[in-house]
């Protein structure tokens, strides 16, 4: 561990001294009423600052005022940040970490520890108190809300240097430099050099300068060379094949901004529209080098789109690290990777120094702290397109961290974005959005967004049907014991605001254990099967597929689902082997390289009459000419998925309308999950595609629900802290691990699980409950006189009879107990009032 030169290391007495014990500690998640969002912000990092063991070293000679190297010596990432100090005030230092570049408040935690570390020393406060004082001047970058260039004399600044850049910087409140005089910074570094004038200008200042001139340029370039814009017939020319005129808007909008997000919802050609912009950052740019990152099963479909588009080279990076090391030493001008490398690669990807990265399904980086997102955001390329139908699936957090990799500075910092436009009620919990529409005006110079509606009135319109499936015994049983694990979780969580590790995980297991339970008992114990989901869908496809042309996707997030699937058309292969129908299974344990002939089969083979398919499946399949209708198991917690799925079949080139049929769990999660489902698309129509402005969640079944869960939790009293409440993992998702809960967003999500044991407990009781059960007792009493065939004594048999007269067939039942129809009557009554 490294320290300041040339003093001793330090010893844990020293380092006792870094960290205020007297000050008190402030929350992460919620802003003490006497402070400023901003003041707060600041505080904790000051908090958090103080108290790191980062290694600090000197890399200049004063002991003060310096910069310095600081790194976290546990973190065994090797990162680390530089640090300039010139005084103790937010926006006098700087930082070259992400957070100090985003955050507007012109500090971050490496500049506090540092300034704690210096401030402990002999006469450290006096000295960082009296301020910065050097000979030599600067031009630097300030980071204090907008970026601005500024000026500082130095003390052996001449009169005549010092007007000059007081005349430069005239037009300006506080000393910035105005973007329209940056030329004149070349002239003030010669001004200074003439007179022998030591005039420092950091780096961030000239790459600020010269991304304001390359997209000046750039735009003069692209009216120069297509004057008509989007009808010059040059841009026909510009594939092998003819763009949509939307297509070539796309293109050129993308080579405009430099780096940018084309967020066109799922089906109009994004791909395309990406090969095309590269065509023209190669013939006005200069780009020889095109990274493509993208899901694994969609590199070979680059690689045939950029054959089938362009002339140019491709390659696809695979297989071991030696034998990838010598794919990015060949000459190819587009290289194609999968997410999972660029972690592994990030060497070898920054020493063939892409010039433009294509970032394919982008939705994958939508959370920042994921290995992929990092890996991805540290490509140094001068040029970058985003492609995601999606850039918005749950939370406004997503969407900063795929804008980020675009234009880090766009948003502005997380804390205020969220802060201006989440409504939050007394407990700190997110009930809804404002003034989303100011987050689409601010995106507009670095996203295009399309809908279909708008672009291809051509595409065949689309229905959507719900079919409401009932829970058997056994699967209510799995359903409310997982979710009364989930009300005691939530409960304790809305108390504290905390969540152990052993929580998390149980909440977790709960919830994937209810969804799972809505499908069948056999993903939860790969053993039983109880539930009518599957066997509804064979029904429904008996109906589909009575047209021997037609074909289906069936889309579940479990494999064990389709496992049960696959189950019953063997049996009724074996039952009467005219009645088969050929499948093919996609899953993500498919390799890579067999997952075209999958495809293949599909669109080609005319027995092959269904494609079955986990959310690996969900991007990058082209499904519209083989298939029309689209069957979802399980409702996924997002719309962006669920829209996801529908757009393998519901997308451009598709000839015939399509049919989307969702099965839902009746009064299970998944009822809970509409609500939730409409709430998160209003989100996403808000921000990019110009809906409501204004989201609340107060007033839906959903604030119903969460009230309700009020009076339970009540109720419960020491019930919350039961430790036999455990929930084991389900052995029954065939290797599929629970899907991974974000507690940022887990007000949501909780709220979803919480709604079904409400229903079943609170009061007053629903009352289709009490229809439900003596209908059920109904059916039951029928089923036994059935079984039976009237052998029973008292119990009449089932008959078919037809009118003698007319020939109409009817069914005769006999009557059930009179206890269970007075249960009936009396289940109905108030619904006859």
């Amino acid at each position: 561990m490294s320290t300041s030169a040339p003093r001793k290391p330090r010893s844990k007495a020293r380092m006792a001294k870094v960290a205020p014990p007297t000050e008190p500690r402030l929350s992460r998640t919620r802003r003490p009423p006497e402070l400023e969002v901003a003041d707060w912000q600041t505080a904790l990092r000051r908090q958090f600052g103080r108290e790191q063991r980062f290694g600090l070293e000197n890399l200049g000679q004063e002991p003060m005022f310096s910069d310095f190297r600081v790194h976290n010596p546990t973190s065994g990432s090797g990162t680390h940040y530089r640090v300039a100090i010139r005084g103790q005030a937010p926006g006098q230092n700087f930082c070259t970490c992400p957070d100090y570049a985003t955050n507007h408040l012109g500090t971050c935690k490496h500049i506090e520890f540092t300034l704690a570390r210096l401030q402990a020393r002999r006469g450290g406060k006096a000295a960082l108190a009296r301020g910065f004082q050097s000979e030599y001047s600067e031009i630097w970058l300030a980071y204090a809300g907008a970026r601005e260039v500024r000026f500082r004399a130095g003390t052996g600044c001449p009169p005549a240097l010092r007007a000059q850049a007081e005349k430069l910087l005239a037009a300006a409140a506080g000393g910035a430099l105005p973007r329209h005089k940056l030329d004149g910074l070349e002239q003030l570094m010669r001004a200074a050099s003439d007179c022998g004038h030591e005039l420092r200008c950091h780096d961030d200042v000239w790459q600020f300068a010269a991304q304001i001139r390359d997209g000046e340029r750039r735009h003069a370039a692209l009216v120069e060379a297509y004057p008509k814009g989007i009808r010059d017939k040059a841009l026909g020319r510009l594939l092998k094949v003819k763009l949509y005129p939307y297509q070539v808007e796309g293109a050129l909008f993308a080579a405009r901004a430099g780096r940018s997000l084309i967020g066109d919802e799922m089906g109009l050609g994004k791909t395309i529209q990406a090969i095309a912009a590269a065509e023209l950052f190669a013939r006005h740019f200069g780009v020889r080098r095109v990274l493509v990152v993208c899901p694994t099963s969609l590199k070979h479909q680059w690689k045939n789109e950029f054959a089938r588009f362009t002339e140019r080279e491709v390659q696809v990076v695979h297989g071991l690290r030696a034998q990838r090391q010598h794919q990015y030493r060949e000459d190819a001008f587009c290289k194609i990777v999968h997410y999972e490398t660029l972690a592994r690669d990030a060497d070898l990807i920054d020493a063939w120094a892409p010039d433009l990265v294509i970032a394919d399904e982008a939705q994958r980086i939508k959370n920042w702290n994921t290995i992929a997102a990092r890996a991805l955001k540290r490509i140094a390329s001068p040029y970058a397109v985003v492609l995601t139908g999606t850039p918005l699936e749950n939370r406004l957090e997503e969407l900063i961290s795929i804008v980020q990799f675009v234009d880090q500075h766009r948003l502005g910092p997380t804390w205020r974005l969220l802060d201006e436009h989440q409504l939050r009620d007394e407990a700190g919990r997110v009930i809804g959005y404002r003034a989303l529409d100011r987050i689409g005006q601010t995106l507009a110079p670095v996203m295009l967004r399309r809908r279909k509606a708008e672009v291809l009135t051509q595409l065949p319109e689309r229905v959507d049907n719900r079919i409401f499936v009932p829970l058997t015994p056994e699967q209510r049983l799995h359903h409310d014991e997982n979710g009364g694990i989930v009300t005691r979780i939530v409960s304790r969580w809305r108390k504290t605001g905390y969540l152990s590790d052993a929580d998390q995980r149980r909440l977790q297991c709960a919830l994937q254990n209810m969804r799972m339970a809505c499908n069948s008992t056999f993903l939860l114990d790969h053993e039983t099967d109880h539930g009518h989901k599957v066997d509804e869908l064979m029904t429904l496809l008996d109906e589909l597929l009575e047209d021997p042309s037609a074909k289906a996707v069936v889309f579940s997030q479990w494999l064990g689902t389709h496992e049960l699937i696959v189950r019953r058309l063997a049996q009724r292969v074996q039952g009467d082997s005219q009645r088969g129908w050929g499948h093919v299974l996609f899953s993500g344990s498919v390799p890579g390289d067999k997952r075209g002939a999958l495809v293949e089969r599909f669109h080609d083979d005319p027995d092959c009459r269904l494609f079955l398919s986990t959310d690996a499946g969900g991007v990058g399949l082209n499904l519209q000419h083989a298939a029309a209708v689209v069957i979802n198991m399980d409702l996924p917690w997002n719309p962006a998925v669920l829209e996801q799925r529908i757009g393998r079949v519901h997308r451009m080139g598709q000839s015939r309308g399509v049919q989307v049929v969702n099965f839902v769990g009746q009064g299970s999660i998944e009822e809970g999950m509409l609500s939730v489902l409409a709430f998160k698309k209003s989100l996403f129509a808000g921000v990019l595609d110009g809906g409501e402005h204004e989201v609340f969640l107060q007033g839906t079944r959903l604030s119903q629900f969460m009230k309700s869960v009020e009076q339970v939790a009540g109720a419960m009293g020491e019930d919350e802290a039961d430790p036999a409440v455990e929930s084991p993992a389900a052995p029954g998702a065939a290797g599929t691990p629970p899907a991974p809960v974000d507690l940022s967003q887990m007000q949501v999500q909780d709220e979803i699980s919480v709604a079904t044991e409400t229903e079943a407990t609170a009061e007053p009781a629903d009352p289709w409950a009490a229809i439900l059960e003596a209908g059920a007792a109904l059916l039951q009493g029928l089923a036994s006189a059935r079984s039976a065939g009237g052998a029973t004594p008292g119990a009449a048999p089932i008959t078919i009879e037809r009118d003698p007269v007319t020939g109409q067939a009817s069914v005769r039942l006999p009557l059930p107990e009179p206890a269970v129809l007075q249960r009936l009557a009396k289940a109905f009554e108030p619904w006859l009032k």
